[in-house]
C-alpha cells in the first residue's frame, strides 16, 4: 500500500492539472470501489473548482468551491494519471512532465476527471481497495477516516517531544508504534524500517525507551525523528517507492527502492560503514521487518 511519499508524489503530480481547474465532466464506471460512492458523486463535483490540493497522511484532499471537499485514497493498487487533450498542456506551454496519451486499456479506469485545464485525470483501480468520499469542509475535523490521526511527521510541530509523549508507556515494540497511525500519520512498512535504522534503533525495542519517565525525549527520540523525516525527504524526492502497484502520475515509476538500506535486502550487508553486519528480516505483527542486528540496539 502507498505510504506518505508515495500519496505525496502523487499530489505534487495532480496539482497543475487539477488545481484552480473546473470539473467539467465525470465519469463514474462503477457505483463502488472500497466502499459505495455516493449516488450522486458526479452530479456534486461537476462544475466545481479545485480551490486547493493537499495530503492528510495518506489521503488525498481536494477543496471544492463548493465548500465541500473530495477525499481520496490510494488504497492497494489505485493510482492517478494524467493526460492532455490534444492542444492542452500542463503549464498552457509546451508538453509538461505530466503530458502523454492515453492507453487504450481503461478496464479499471473506475472514475474519470475530465478537467477545464484539458487534463484528463483518471483513477485506476484493479484491486478496488481505494475510496473517494465527499464531506463537507465544516465536519472534516470529525470525519472518521481523519479525526484519529497522529501528527503529520513532516509537519513543524512533530518532534521529539511530540513523539516521546506518544510513546510514554506503551510497552509495544518501537516497530508497532511507528505503525500506529494514531501515534505518527503516513508511515508504513517500508519507511518505518528505513527510519529506524537511519537512527540506529532496533524495532523490537520497547517503544517507551525513547522517553524518560516523565515523558521527556532522550537521544533515541532525537535520532528517530531525524530519521523519520531524512527518509521521508529523500523518498519523495526520488517519486516514492515503486514495488508492486506505486506510479507517478506521468506513469513512470518511483526510484527510492534503489536506495533501500534495511529494507527488502535480508542475507546482504549492511550498509553502515565499519558495521559489517548482515541485514535480517523478523516477522512483527504480521509483517516483515527489516534490520541490521549490529548496528541497531
Amino acid at each position: 500500500m502507498p505510504e506518505l511519499p508515495e500519496v505525496e508524489t502523487v499530489r505534487r503530480g495532480l496539482a497543475p492539472a487539477m488545481e484552480g481547474a473546473r470539473f467539467a465532466k465525470v465519469e463514474v464506471h462503477r457505483g463502488d470501489l472500497r466502499w459505495p460512492l455516493p449516488k450522486d458523486f458526479a452530479k456534486r463535483l461537476e462544475g466545481n473548482t479545485v480551490t486547493g490540493l493537499g495530503r492528510r497522511a495518506k489521503y488525498l484532499l481536494a477543496d471544492l468551491s463548493s465548500g465541500d471537499v473530495l477525499l481520496m485514497h490510494l488504497g492497494m493498487s489505485g493510482s492517478f494519471h494524467v493526460f492532455y487533450e490534444k492542444g492542452h498542456h500542463a503549464g498552457g506551454g509546451a508538453a509538461g512532465n505530466y503530458y502523454h496519451e492515453r492507453s487504450q486499456h481503461v478496464t479499471h479506469d473506475h472514475v474519470v476527471f475530465h478537467m477545464s485545464s484539458g487534463a484528463i485525470v483518471t483513477f485506476n483501480d484493479p484491486r478496488r481497495f481505494g475510496s473517494m468520499k465527499i464531506v463537507a469542509r465544516e465536519k472534516l475535523d470529525a470525519e472518521p477516516l481523519l479525526n484519529r490521526l497522529g501528527p503529520e511527521p513532516l509537519g513543524n510541530e512533530f518532534d521529539a517531544a511530540m513523539l516521546a509523549r506518544a510513546c510514554k508507556g506503551k510497552k509495544t515494540s518501537l516497530k508497532a508504534a511507528l505503525s500506529d497511525q494514531r501515534v505518527v500519520a503516513g508511515l508504513g512498512n517500508i519507511y518505518v524500517c528505513e527510519a529506524l535504522y537511519r537512527a540506529r534503533l532496533s524495532p523490537k525495542r520497547q517503544a517507551s525507551t525513547i522517553a524518560t519517565r516523565s515523558g521527556a525525549p532522550n537521544d533515541r527520540a532525537e535520532r528517530l525523528v531525524e530519521g523519520i523525516k531524512a527518509v521521508l525527504h529523500d523518498a519523495i524526492k526520488a517519486g516514492g517507492s515503486s514495488l508492486r502497484d506505486h506510479k507517478r502520475t506521468d506513469g513512470e515509476l518511483g526510484m527510492f527502492q534503489h536506495n533501500f538500506r534495511v529494507y527488502d535486502r535480508e542475507g546482504q550487508k549492511c550498509r553502515t560503514p565499519g558495521c559489517g553486519g548482515t541485514v535480517k528480516r523478523i516477522v512483527q505483527n504480521g509483517r516483515s521487518t527489516f534490520f541490521c542486528p549490529s548496528c541497531q540496539k
